[in-house]
């Protein structure tokens, strides 16, 4: 059971920490290259940012959420923002919904969008901007075109380290052994409900990256890349995910969530906002199930849906405590507020 617990979380922690850095490493390419003009006007427009990071939180999985994580830390959106992305996304449970009840997911991811723009908005009237973790700004290394270092390119060991490190991610993802068991997918094919397309779409990405590290001046490499992501991100992402991971795994082995459920909907919501709580994808599970049977109504699922985020909240945890468990406890008092005022229209 151990051995089981620790290699399925040693899994999950490498899967969210490669994602996470290598979408951490398209935005330092991306703000570099613009001069720092491409996320600067979304700095200053936050209705932006609460509807662009809303839209990543409503695409199925966490792909979406790590990305609006990632510029929240790197403090390019809004705390408002981040809690519009943590209410939109259902995590892996959205490819479930589509799967099970399709035209209801649809409308279902409707209402959170809306609901999460709405909340989203609200909270930036009320709080300070993150200013993130200072490491985004462009030195005059990389600014100034006549800068006889700047596109000095030599091949040292950070670059070669990261290069080998996003290749063995590169050649994991591409032969699916960071991907979760899926007894019911039909083998050699191609399921559009499964987070397999954003598999392919990371393993383009990293393609990128490796691109980046080949070409990319050694100024670039080694200060944005391995100095401000690698040294100053990454131990403590995966450390953070792999220590959750295997706490939330024991727990989870000796307490069976499904039989804490009931047919009082009022108790349902506030236990499903509770266990919302929980960064983690599997656990939700039995509230679709519940509701795709017609044994729990809408209201609950909504409280669910809005309570978690999947993995998407597991790099926010890694960077800082406080803006988690800000985030979480917002979320909660969200859902269990939706989904009293939904008993009131259904």
């Amino acid at each position: 059971m151990i051995i089981e617990i620790l290699t399925e979380s040693l899994r999950t922690a490498v899967l969210v920490t490669g994602l996470v850095v290598i979408m951490m490493m398209l935005i330092e390419v991306f703000n570099v290259r613009s001069d720092g003009r491409m996320f600067s006007g979304l700095k200053n427009r936050r209705v932006g940012q609460v509807l662009l990071s809303a839209a990543l939180g409503a695409i199925p999985g966490c792909m979406g959420g790590f990305a609006s994580v990632s510029l929240y830390t790197h403090g390019l959106i809004s705390f408002g923002a981040l809690i519009a992305m943590m209410i939109a996304s259902s995590g892996d449970e959205a490819f479930v919904m589509l799967a099970m009840f399709p035209g209801r997911s649809a409308w279902i991811f409707l209402i959170l969008f809306v609901v999460a723009v709405v909340i989203g908005l609200l909270v930036d009237l009320f709080h300070s901007k993150y200013d993130g973790c200072h490491s985004m700004n462009v030195h005059d290394e990389d600014r100034e075109p006549g800068h006889e270092h700047k596109h000095e390119r030599h091949y040292g060991w950070q670059r070669i380290v990261m290069f080998l490190g996003v290749l063995v991610f590169l050649g994991a993802l591409l032969a699916g052994w960071l991907e979760a068991d899926e007894p019911d997918a039909v083998s050699g094919s191609f399921n559009l409900l499964s987070e397999e397309w954003m598999y392919w779409l990371f393993a383009a990405l990293s393609l990128a990256v490796l691109g980046m590290l080949l070409f990319a001046g050694d100024h670039f490499v080694e200060e944005h890349l391995w100095e401000h992501i690698v040294c100053n991100h990454l131990p403590s992402i995966f450390l953070w995910t792999f220590g959750t991971i295997v706490v939330i795994g024991v727990l989870m082995s000796y307490f069976d969530i499904t039989t804490w459920v009931s047919d009082n909907t009022i108790l349902m919501i506030l236990l499903a906002a509770a266990i919302g709580i929980i960064p983690e994808s599997g656990p939700h599970l039995v509230f679709i199930s519940l509701y795709a049977a017609g044994v729990v109504p809408l209201p609950v699922l909504l409280a669910s849906c809005i309570s978690q985020d999947g993995h998407a909240s597991l790099p926010l945890l890694a960077q800082s405590r406080g803006a988690f468990l800000k985030a979480k406890l917002i979320n909660v008092c969200v859902s269990i507020g939706v989904g009293l005022f939904c008993i009131l229209l259904v």
